[in-house]
């Protein structure tokens, strides 16, 4: 199978997950307008990070107002995970060029890193291009509904009168729900929260730098126990 039709069968396999994706991205982008993002900036945001659970968090800490520093460190240390996610499918980058090595890197998710394994292991001949293309059909379908958002939301002059300011905590929940893996993830998971909920109750850290705490011991413990 050539390149550009393993990508398509990538991208062809992974319209299921899609579906999921463009509620939550479509959730995002009305989240994304209430904090004062325009459709452009939610649009390019979408294409440089591709990171749901991540850009959730960095834009709820701006509308918050802890900072564009501050937003940035909590989105990066909540998405430590792709280190690992990444680093169990690096035989498929090997020998590429560089830009295909970022390229692949910045297209992997949860979605199509699973759905690229469990694919793999009835068919190995598929492999990067499979990755690839699953990933370039998240990213629009991502974009696609978080602009659609801004603009929905620009037609509502009240978003609490329909309870639309919930979105940020049921996008989050939504995307937590579709990355657990099973009970390989519960030690790094209560670990990570329990860290965060002692932080703030505590008052030790502003609620930006204790989500950075608890993704960095959380990513710990995930490392941890895979090295064992």
């Amino acid at each position: 199978m050539d390149s550009r039709s393993e990508a398509m069968s990538g991208a062809r396999a992974i319209v299921p997950l899609a579906i999921g994706v463009a509620a939550y991205g479509l959730a995002f982008g009305l989240l994304a307008a209430q904090a004062g993002f325009t459709w452009a900036e939610t649009g390019l945001m979408g294409v440089l990070v591709f990171a749901g659970s991540a850009q959730i968090v960095a834009v709820e800490r701006l509308a918050a107002g802890a900072g564009v520093v501050a937003a940035l460190v909590a989105g990066v240390a909540l998405n430590l995970r792709l280190l690992l996610v990444t680093a169990s499918i690096r035989d498929l980058f090997v020998g590429r060029p560089l830009w295909q090595r970022l390229l692949g890197a910045h297209l992997s998710s949860d979605e199509n890193w699973a759905l690229t394994l469990a694919r793999r292991a009835r068919d190995p001949s598929l492999g990067y291009w499979f990755l690839v293309g699953g990933g370039a059909l998240l990213v629009l379908v991502w974009v696609c509904a978080g602009v659609l958002g801004v603009l929905f939301a620009a037609r509502i002059p009240d978003p609490e009168t329909y309870a639309i300011d919930f979105a940020f905590a049921a996008a989050f929940i939504a995307i937590s729900r579709s990355l657990w893996r099973g009970r390989s993830d519960a030690a790094p998971w209560i670990t990570a929260v329990a860290v965060v909920i002692v932080a703030t109750r505590l008052e030790l850290f502003d609620a930006s730098w204790a989500i950075v705490l608890g993704g960095l011991t959380g990513a710990l413990v995930a490392a941890v126990r895979r090295d064992d």
